[in-house]
């Protein structure tokens, strides 16, 4: 028998100021208790009756939203392992536009449920064999459950009824208007073959002031903003998009001009004047009788515009602008002077309308069954929805909601089978994950059942929000009981509570999307499994001094 040799404690790996947490201790179960408090603190938000929160950014900006993805965006989360449960969330809202907030509940509740088994000995390479094994049973039993599919063609009711379940999670009790604006302006942008939509397509437009009734869908682009000129309205006209300043062109040098006498002050500015003149009418020549301007318009440029008839409306937004220009077929110009026929654009009607005592400009193609209806501008169809409402943060919430709603149509346009919401997938998911679980040897069966228990959150959540923690149970155990019986894959959780807190999903209409599930299931499984397979964390000393606390008061005050 050897004698074993002390090792020196000083050997020094790293420089000073890194941190170095390892084993499961500090490292793992570390992890997951930061990952399970992000998913506390996004999982009041979930569902119909999921609470606001209120977010202050760092640039001070106010948000009141339950939004989960404008929730995680505006809050800086600094946790490495946290971070990863974010990614995802991010990933789900890049790639569905809508189900973010299960993917932080779900991957959560993974690694809660992982904890209790890495605390009993289990390695966490076993664990992360079972959820793999879950994960693939759940998701191939999952396109089993898809009970109907979106009809085609598409009528404004079948894509009001699709939308309606992902509106009502953000705006619970607006859901059929909002569902109807939505509906009414994709198929209005909709393309001969649906695949090609684009959500681009669907612009939302802001007007402070009366209620959601009031709001309404606009055929074409509306702008909250007058025209620049005295031209208000044109008809059938070339457009011309310019992203440089149309104005008197700035030497790049400061000159000095000595006038001797009266006639040389008088003459001093009449070439210029000529020379700007000169460049507008040839743009009036080419046919141009509306202008876009990217930046500025002077005011000489403005009495020539005026003279010759042709509108001007400012566009300050670059995005505005490259859409403008996708919608009226143009091309941007960098430089003034009168566009090519390939660069011009064309705009059926471009004209001035007031809603609710703002003035705005709308440019619109004209839709088929109008007077003038030309079914070569059909490729530039835009649609604009125009939210109206009390606050500036009502107003951002209804917007998030309607970008959901238009992302759900482009996820339904893919893949148009649709599964029962409320809850009821991911029990029935559970109960067969947990059978199949049931029938495994080995360790891994324990997190395959753990899986399947994970898998319970979201219809608890679902009641929890609505009827409160103790009810919620309750509704539960009623809901196992129901999903026993033959044919009961579809009951969910009625967040009404109109009966016994149990509804059938399929029967109410409350369908989500088949894929926006499935890639939840992925992305949240993936996140947990990336956190438990982390065994240390390494972090460096961060860049830069200390920070400088801030001085209360004037620096030279006395206190």
């Amino acid at each position: 028998m050897s004698l074993k040799v002390p090792k020196p404690n000083n050997i020094q790996l790293f420089k000073d100021g890194y941190k170095h947490l390892q084993g499961l201790e500090d490292a793992v179960l570390r992890n997951i208790q930061a990952v399970a408090e992000l998913s506390d603190l996004v999982r009041t938000s979930f569902g119909p009756n999921g609470r606001n929160k209120l977010v202050i950014n760092h640039l001070g900006r106010l948000f009141v939203t339950s939004d989960a993805a404008t929730i995680i965006r505006e809050v800086e989360v600094v946790h490495p392992a946290a971070k990863l449960l974010v990614m995802a969330s991010q990933a789900q809202e890049s790639e569905m536009g809508d189900a973010t907030n299960m993917v932080l509940i779900f991957a959560g509740e993974l690694l809660k449920k992982a904890e209790h088994l890495l605390v009993m000995g289990l390695h966490p390479s076993e664990v992360i064999q079972g959820y793999e094994l879950a994960r693939t049973k759940a998701l191939s039993e999952l396109e089993s459950l898809s009970t109907s599919s979106l009809p085609n063609p598409f009528t404004l009711s079948t894509l009001a009824e699709a939308l309606k379940p992902a509106i009502a999670s953000k705006q619970y009790g607006f859901e059929d208007m909002l569902s109807k604006f939505v509906a009414e302006a994709a198929l209005a942008v909709m393309p001969s073959n649906p695949k090609n939509f684009n959500v681009d397509n669907v612009r939302v437009v802001k007007i402070m002031g009366s209620s959601l009734s009031a709001s309404r869908v606009v055929q074409g682009m509306v702008f909250g903003r007058e025209p620049e000129g005295e031209i208000k309205k044109v008809t059938k006209a070339k457009v011309a998009v310019f992203t440089c300043p149309i104005d008197i062109s700035q030497t790049e040098t400061k000159g000095t001009v000595l006038i001797k006498n009266a006639d040389e002050m008088l003459n001093f500015t009449r070439d210029e004047e000529k020379h700007l003149e000169k460049i507008f009418k040839e743009i009036a020549d080419s046919g141009v009788k509306v202008i876009i301007a990217g930046t500025s318009v002077g005011e000489l440029a403005m009495h020539f515009l005026n003279r010759l008839n042709i509108a001007v409306l400012k566009v300050l937004s670059k995005f505005d602008l490259r859409r403008l220009c996708r919608v009226v077929n143009a091309t941007p110009l960098a430089r003034i002077g009168a566009p090519t026929p390939e660069e011009a654009g064309f705009v059926d009607v471009f004209e001035t309308t007031e809603i609710g005592g703002d003035r705005v400009t709308v440019l619109r193609q004209l839709v088929q069954g109008e007077p003038g209806y030309d079914s070569e501008s059909e490729k530039t169809r835009t649609a604009t929805i125009v939210l109206r409402g009390a606050t500036a943060n009502r107003l951002d919430d209804l917007e998030r909601a309607v970008d959901d709603g238009v992302n759900v149509i482009k996820a339904l346009l893919k893949d148009p089978r649709l599964v029962p919401g409320a809850g009821a997938t991911e029990l029935e998911l559970a109960k067969r994950v947990d059978t199949y679980g049931s029938g495994l040897r080995g360790l891994a069966q324990h997190a395959v059942k753990r899986y399947s228990t994970a898998l319970e959150v979201i219809p608890r959540t679902l009641a929890e929000n609505a009827l409160g923690g103790a009810e919620g149970n309750e509704v539960l155990s009623r809901l196992w009981a129901k999903h026993e019986q033959k044919g009961g894959e579809a009951w969910g959780v009625d967040v009404e509570a109109e009966q016994d807190g149990t509804l059938l999903a399929t029967e109410h209409k409350i369908l989500d999307s088949l894929a926006a599930k499935a890639w939840a299931l992925k992305l949240a499984t993936e996140a947990a499994v990336s956190v438990l397979s982390v065994d240390s964390i390494i972090m460096s000393k961060p860049a830069g001094g200390p920070k400088i606390p801030q001085q209360s008061g004037n620096w030279d005050e006395d206190d």
